[in-house]
Parts: structure tokens; C-alpha cells; sequence
């Protein structure tokens, strides 16, 4: 366990993460929170090894991180040592509740939310969940019964979750995007093509952006691009040849910033990328990973696609030659970028809270 002193008498507990899309609407509900309830504590239960082990410890945010993993497609032994974990944790959790007892558990997915929202259940404890893509996770479909209420990122959503308490409320975004953004096409001269790679399951979409990014920029000389690649692999990424043009970062902090910058973005289709795609108004192609969990990143992807908010190459035979069109289509005029750049407000911040103040008044 690592924590900075969480209290958890009466308070308001975050849970979910292990990826950015399951901890930032987290973030971003916890910070109105804190706006519209001062007086009320806030903390966070996450994981050791997922995202907000770092951004926790960056922010002060009180928190307390599990030792929890993953254990979906892993081997007999791993999901027994996985198993194993989740219990520990959830007994921790138990024991610190049934003394110093929450006033609501707010999950938003992952693994990182389980032990949480079983010692929530396990207590009687009052729990909401948000699910941010097309397709629910296991752990929200195994506990979406006995929440007080299920936010859903997507009107699909509800059709998937049968009897339970759900509201369409669109997946919250950091407060840096609950703003006017400027219009891409309105932007001076270079073009900038965003690109929101990252390790693991962005790799194969980082290496089709080395491929082709070379030709893209000899063929539109006022468009310049930015590619986050990872932590992980921006070292072995930095140390190739890239054109003049192409700047490599490992992580962009201020993302609404550089999606404001932007009049194209390439990325793939996690359920929080594509909300701040919406609410900025960013023509985007989106290449859905098509390893991710009941195939959530295809869906988000298409509905997306169906809005008239985006275009999808998925990935398979002739991956790059097809991305490289795509590109090219969009990067060579103004009119296919602007008939998919439509600004959509964002209130799913504000419906959560609405929910939440019928609970704790």
C-alpha cells in the first residue's frame, strides 16, 4: 500500500484507473466536487502500478494505491495471483470502512476501481459508476444492479445494462476543456496533425506514423506534425530519423492546449480521447485498438465515425497505405477537415454532480 493520509470518515472516495481513460474522468469529477462541496473530504483509491500512481502523487490528492493488477486474457496462475491481490485489497479496504465509513464510492472503471466497489458493496456503502465506452466493462455489468446510479458515455450503453439505474451524461472531461476553443481552420499557418500514440497497445499506430510521416510532410510543406509516442518507448523512438517537421514528445501535459493547436489529430478511440476530441471540435482519424477489451475501442470509434465527428482506418492488411490516404485526403483541404469539426458542449461533469447532491444533499 502507498497513501498520503486519506481520510475516508464521510467522504466523497474516487476509484478507477490503470489507463488514462478510466482515471481522468475520475480527476475531473473529483475536482468539481471539491468546487461544489468544500467542506466535504475527497479522496482516491487506485492502483500501484496503473496511471494515477504517478498523478496522484503529483497532484496531493489524498489517496490510498493498492497492490492490484489486471488479470482479463492472463494465464491460470497470473489470475490466481491477481485473484489474490483483489482480495487482500478488498479486505483492507473493509477493515478501514466499517470504522472510518465513506459517504459514496464514485467509480469510473478499470481494475483499479474492483476493490473499492466490493468493499462498497460488501458494506452497504452507497456506489456510482460511469462506464466512458460503447461497450461496458466486466466489472461495471457485474456491479451496475446495485448502483445508485450508472452514468453512461454513450446512449449504447444503457441497451447493454438491463435493469439498472442509468443516465446518458457523455464521459466528463478536465476543466481545461470546459471552454470556447478556436475554430481549427481559423488557426495560422503551419497546419499541425496532432498525434496521440502512447506504449503498449499505441505501438503498432506510433510505427505506422514513423512510416509514414516522411512522405506526408515533403507532400503538404504548411503542415507540421506532433506525436506523443510514450514514456515508454519515446528513447528508442527519439533515436531514429525523423523529418525536420516532426516533433517527438513523450507526453503532452496540457492537452487541451495542443488539441486547441491542432487541425488534425490521429489517435486511437479510448473513451476519454474521443470525449475531448468532441468538446474541442477536432476533425480526427481514429485507429481503434483492436486488442482492447470486448473490442470498446471499434465501438467508440464507429459511433464517433456515425456522429460525423470523425473518419476510422482500422488496422489489418495495407494498414499504412491506407492511414497514408486518409491523411493525405484530410491534410490536402479544408472541406473533408471541416464537415467532421463540430464543437459539442460537454455537461456530463455537471449531471454526475446533480446525481451525487441527491445523495449527500
Amino acid at each position: 500500500m502507498v497513501s498520503i493520509d486519506p481520510e475516508f470518515s464521510n467522504a466523497l472516495v474516487f476509484t478507477g484507473g490503470g489507463t488514462g481513460g478510466h482515471f481522468f474522468p475520475a480527476m475531473a469529477l473529483a475536482e468539481a466536487a471539491r468546487v461544489r462541496w468544500p467542506q466535504l473530504p475527497i479522496a482516491f483509491v487506485g492502483a500501484q502500478r496503473g496511471i494515477e500512481a504517478e498523478k496522484l502523487l503529483a497532484s496531493g490528492w489524498p489517496h490510498l494505491l493498492l497492490d492490484v493488477e489486471g488479470f482479463l486474457g492472463s494465464s491460470p496462475l497470473k489470475v490466481a495471483g491477481s485473484t489474490w491481490k483483489l482480495w487482500r485489497a478488498w479486505r483492507v479496504l473493509k477493515a478501514r470502512w466499517k470504522t472510518h465509513r465513506p459517504q459514496a464510492i464514485i467509480a469510473t472503471g478499470g481494475y483499479a476501481a474492483a476493490p473499492a466497489l466490493f468493499a462498497a458493496r460488501s458494506l452497504d456503502i452507497p456506489y456510482f459508476l460511469h462506464e466512458s465506452n460503447a461497450e461496458p466493462g466486466r466489472l461495471i455489468r457485474l456491479l451496475a444492479l446495485g448502483a445508485d446510479r450508472v452514468w453512461c458515455g454513450l446512449r449504447a450503453v444503457e441497451a447493454r445494462l438491463p435493469n439498472a439505474n442509468c443516465r446518458v451524461v457523455g464521459t466528463p472531461v478536465r476543466e481545461a476543456f470546459l471552454r470556447s476553443f478556436e475554430a481549427p481552420e481559423a488557426l495560422r499557418l503551419p497546419h499541425r496533425l496532432l498525434v496521440l500514440g502512447g506504449s503498449g497497445g499505441a505501438r503498432v499506430l506510433n510505427e505506422a506514423v514513423l512510416s509514414i510521416a516522411p512522405g506526408l510532410l515533403e507532400l503538404f510543406p504548411n503542415w507540421v506534425i506532433l506525436h506523443q509516442a510514450g514514456i515508454r518507448d519515446f528513447e528508442a523512438m527519439a533515436a531514429r530519423k525523423l523529418h525536420p517537421r516532426h516533433q517527438l514528445v513523450p507526453f503532452i501535459e496540457a492537452m487541451d492546449e495542443a488539441m486547441e493547436g491542432a487541425s488534425l489529430a490521429l489517435s486511437r478511440a479510448g473513451a476519454s480521447t474521443c470525449a475531448e476530441l468532441k468538446v474541442s471540435g477536432r476533425p480526427a482519424i481514429l485507429v481503434p485498438f483492436p486488442e482492447s477489451v470486448g473490442d470498446h475501442q471499434r465501438m467508440n470509434a464507429r459511433a464517433m465515425e456515425a456522429e460525423g465527428q470523425a473518419v476510422v482506418v482500422e488496422q489489418g492488411q495495407a494498414f499504412h497505405e491506407r492511414l497514408l490516404a486518409e491523411a493525405a485526403r484530410l491534410m490536402g483541404s479544408p472541406i473533408p477537415r471541416q464537415a467532421i469539426s463540430r464543437a459539442e458542449p460537454n455537461r456530463a461533469v455537471e449531471l454526475c454532480l446533480q446525481d451525487l447532491a441527491r445523495r449527500i444533499g
